[in-house]
């Protein structure tokens, strides 16, 4: 049976909803978040994590006085039971901050839907094309391959499949003749930056009504 999507609570200011962002890279997109909600917010980030002891964005934890944390793969070659132990450690962290949102941001491993059953709406990720167009990996590349003339980014809440799930919001860019895949990359981060921190001010406020 299929497990419906169960949002979050409904936050407010002197309650806001308690945030972990998953990264793997650079963090820009959680820096964009975290300066977003240095204006008292209804939601607010609590904890970092990341697979990856060289991420970048781990320094915006000690910028911001944020809890980070690094969850790297445990060591065993039975690859199955690897991402079972990896998501227990990651899961037993979100419980132990009490986290209500998890926010993936170039976070870059797929979940499992084990882990996804336990927190199906309230898991957001963030795409950079017009899902259904484009997913996975490569989507500029796939753009710029294909000759379209726009693409952007799409924020979904999280399900069993890869780039999948719910859409709660998206915005478009144009593309020219002389964009490649790096100008392109810039262009929606631009978006990007500005419309994931709005989407999760909406969902801390009770603005979605889901059901899978």
């Amino acid at each position: 049976m299929e497990v419906e999507y169960i949002l979050p609570r409904i936050a407010s200011l002197v309650n806001p909803l308690r945030v972990a962002v998953l990264i793997s890279g650079t963090g820009a997109g959680l820096n964009a978040l975290l300066e977003h909600q240095q204006t008292s917010r209804t939601h607010s980030t609590k904890l970092i994590l990341s697979n990856n002891n060289d991420a970048y964005g781990l320094i915006y934890g000690n910028k911001y006085d944020i809890r980070c944390k690094v969850i790297p793969l445990p060591n065993t070659s039975n690859k199955d039971l690897q991402r079972t132990m990896h998501e227990d450690l990651i899961n037993q962290e979100l419980i132990n901050y009490n986290i209500e949102l998890i926010v993936l941001n170039g976070y870059m491993r797929i979940l499992t839907p084990s882990f996804v059953s336990k927190w199906k709406g309230r898991i957001i990720n963030i795409h950079p094309s017009l899902l259904p167009k484009f997913p996975g990996a490569h989507a500029h590349r796939d753009v710029i391959k294909a000759k379209a003339t726009e693409s952007g980014c799409t924020i979904h809440l999280v399900d069993d499949g890869v780039d999948t799930g719910y859409i709660l919001a998206q915005e478009k860019v144009s593309i020219n003749s002389l964009d490649n895949i790096k100008s392109l990359q810039e262009k929606i981060k631009k978006v990007e930056h500005r419309l994931y921190p709005k989407v999760i001010d909406d969902i801390s406020i009770g603005k979605y009504h889901i059901k899978s």
